[in-house]
């Protein structure tokens, strides 16, 4: 094999392949060092800045490696963004024989049979969605991969997609009359043949953890396995690990009863009662939580009488619908599928009445309509660490922000990565001429009510000293963002685009083509978005993202951690923290030519004795504490001067 950093050099096929490709000496380093660990099976952690080139240090040493890979990535956008443009341009500079396939979860691909089962449903489905099955049978007709985001004519959330997509729950897997044809089934057998396949986490876990019914290991054995944005992994995992059972999928295994009723067996009207009878004991199970939509402590909301009474008529309707099913057996193939589906949900509905275990948080989720109660691990390194070791391949895990300073201890800890190989590359930006870090003066404190008007008094003054550049304002509540979003809308002419208003892509996409936009964002846009030039000129960050102290899972971890003897504020809330705002500090200085200003709304990064440790871990920007020098570099930036 041609050495790796070889292909990183003015002269090589790379520079050739590859249009303004430069070297880069940390990309060079990253890149050796993933081919020595493939070389060895064994494991690194590499905590790679902006604008060091990390997707083309993993990638060139797995297509230069014998062997088959797997790529996996936090976001569908970015692992969209892998197969369709960095993977094809490197392959094809350096290893054109190489098979490479994309490979999503169930519900990005078509369901023929349910799809079928949707139009022979006909007039018992909603208008909309009589409309919305006729243009998927046209699309139908003329897709080749099944994937319903070429769907273009229906949005994202379009109310059919449950109707023409399988879960493991329903799919009916070899039994299944359309198995030969059915698209999952296509992409799997692609993911078995080809060299390097690119999944997300969700996916990777979701195999991990179930095993997916129906179809064997659903992603295909591998000798390398990449995760890029592995900040995220160890969240994802504890999802996947645990066990969380809603009314959503109870209610959608009742129509699925109410389906099969109307269309195979129309004689047993006593499965049509049964589902009807499940539906009503969901909506009672609904009321018998607070109206606004929460997230909470199960443990302690399970003993409240109320809820103890809904929670029994909901056990019996469930065990009614199970007898009913039952009493049919042999008679459908869906409604057999059907059965196993309902006395999972049983198994799994027992479980979490069952609050007394420990080791788990247990916690629920209300939206307008719905209810889900969760059981969360609070570590996963036993499982998770066992799994990397069992396994004969390399595991290598890269991020923007992995590390505590310098100190990745947190994220081994908690994925249980003993013997892993470190590797910390900077930046290389010019980030002290670049940029700058304010935390403003004479700050209130982050939850004292004058903080609303001081965050929209710096907003406005940001946007006065920076006429043509865009701005993002980062919030760690929905609530701060609806409250500044209301006020500043009448403070400013300048094109406001509010998260919820529409989906990210669509937000983003809006944001940069007008160019001096304001953008008002929560979590989802302090990772994964990458704006560069003008269009994104500064960053103001209300305060340090610490996460909710209501937060039912956040509180069990803090009193698992007492339990063992640590500090919670150190072991539990404050590496978390830390790399949030790395990440949202991130969004800013994204390529060699741009330059901005951050700005941090809260006191404490500088009164704090924590506060070092923030800093320490954030791009080395000039610093200040006054706002008008801030304000100055922008208009600076802007083409302008001060009065």
């Amino acid at each position: 094999m041609t050495q790796v950093t070889s292909y990183f050099k003015p002269d090589s096929a790379l520079a050739k392949a590859l249009p303004g490709f430069a070297p880069r000496p940390a990309q060079t380093e990253m890149a050796a060092a993933i081919a020595k660990t493939l070389k060895s099976k064994g494991q690194l952690v590499v905590e790679a800045e902006t604008g060091t080139g990390k997707t083309y240090a993993y990638l060139v040493p797995i297509l230069k490696s014998s062997g088959r890979a797997m790529i996996s990535t936090g976001t569908k956008a970015l692992q969209e963004q892998l197969f369709h443009r960095d993977l094809p341009a490197l392959r094809d500079a350096i290893a054109p024989s190489k098979q490479v396939s994309l490979l999503k979860g169930r519900s990005n691909y078509l369901c023929i049979h349910r799809l079928e089962q949707a139009q022979a449903q006909g007039n018992d489905l909603s208008l909309v969605v009589q409309k919305q099955v006729i243009e998927v049978k046209r699309w139908a007709l003329r897709t080749e991969d099944g994937d319903v985001g070429g769907l273009s004519s229906l949005p994202e959330d379009a109310e059919v997609l449950p109707h023409v997509t399988s879960t493991v729950d329903n799919c009916l897997g070899r039994d299944c009359p359309s198995y030969d044809d059915c698209y999952l089934v296509k992409a799997r057998k692609r993911a078995l043949e080809a060299d390097i396949v690119v999944v997300n986490h969700h996916l990777f876990f979701a195999d991990m953890a179930l095993k997916d019914v129906g179809f064997g290991e659903l992603i295909p054995h591998a000798d390398a396995l990449v995760f890029d944005e592995a900040h995220q992994l160890p969240d994802i995992a504890s999802q996947y690990f645990g066990e969380a059972l809603g009314s959503r999928q109870l209610s959608e295994m009742a129509q699925n009863a109410k389906t099969i009723y109307l269309t195979e067996l129309k004689d047993l009207r006593q499965l049509d009662k049964a589902a009807d009878k499940l539906l009503g004991s969901l909506r009672d199970w609904r009321l018998a939580f607070p109206l606004d939509p929460q997230r909470g402590n199960w443990r302690q909301l399970a003993q409240d009488d109320k809820i103890q009474a809904a929670a029994g008529q909901l056990s019996e309707s469930l065990e009614f619908f199970r007898e009913v099913v039952k009493g049919a057996l042999g008679r459908s193939q869906d409604l057999d599928t059907l059965y196993e589906r309902c006395v999972q949900f049983i198994h799994i509905w027992q479980l979490l009445q069952d609050t007394q275990r420990t080791g788990y948080s247990f916690w629920f989720e209300t939206t307008p309509r719905h209810v889900v109660l969760h059981q969360t691990p609070l570590q996963v390194a036993d499982k998770f660490g066992s799994y990397v070791r069992a396994s004969e391949a390399a595991w290598v895990f890269t991020s923007a922000t992995l590390a505590i300073g310098d100190d990745f201890g947190h994220f081994t800890r908690l994925l249980g990565l003993e013997s892993a190989e470190t590797l910390c590359l900077p930046s290389p930006f010019a980030f002290s001429e670049q940029g700058i870090l304010c935390v403003p003066r004479f700050l209130p404190q982050p939850q004292q009510r004058e903080m609303l008007d001081t965050l929209l008094q710096i907003t406005t003054q940001v946007l006065d000293a920076n006429p043509r550049g865009g701005t993002f304002v980062l919030f760690t509540s929905h609530r701060m963002l609806q409250l500044v979003a209301r006020q500043l809308e009448n403070l400013t002419e300048r094109p406001l685009f509010v998260q919820g208003t529409t989906n990210k892509r669509e937000l983003l996409a809006d944001f940069i083509a007008a160019g001096n936009g304001v953008l008002l964002g929560t979590s989802s846009f302090w990772e994964g978005v990458d704006v560069r030039g003008s269009a994104l000129t500064c960053v103001i960050i209300d305060k340090l993202p610490f996460g909710s102290p209501d937060d039912p899972l956040l509180q069990a971890r803090i009193e698992d951690c007492r339990m063992r003897g640590a500090e919670p504020f150190t072991q539990v809330q404050l590496p978390p923290a830390v790399i949030a705002l790395k990440q949202g500090a991130g969004r800013l200085i994204r390529d060699r030519g741009d330059r901005g200003v951050l700005i941090v709304c809260d006191q404490r990064l500088v009164t704090k004795p924590y506060g070092q440790l923030f800093v320490a871990s954030l791009p080395p920007l000039k610093r200040t504490r006054d706002l008008s020098q801030a304000l100055d570099f922008l208009l600076e930036i802007n083409g302008e001067t001060s009065a």
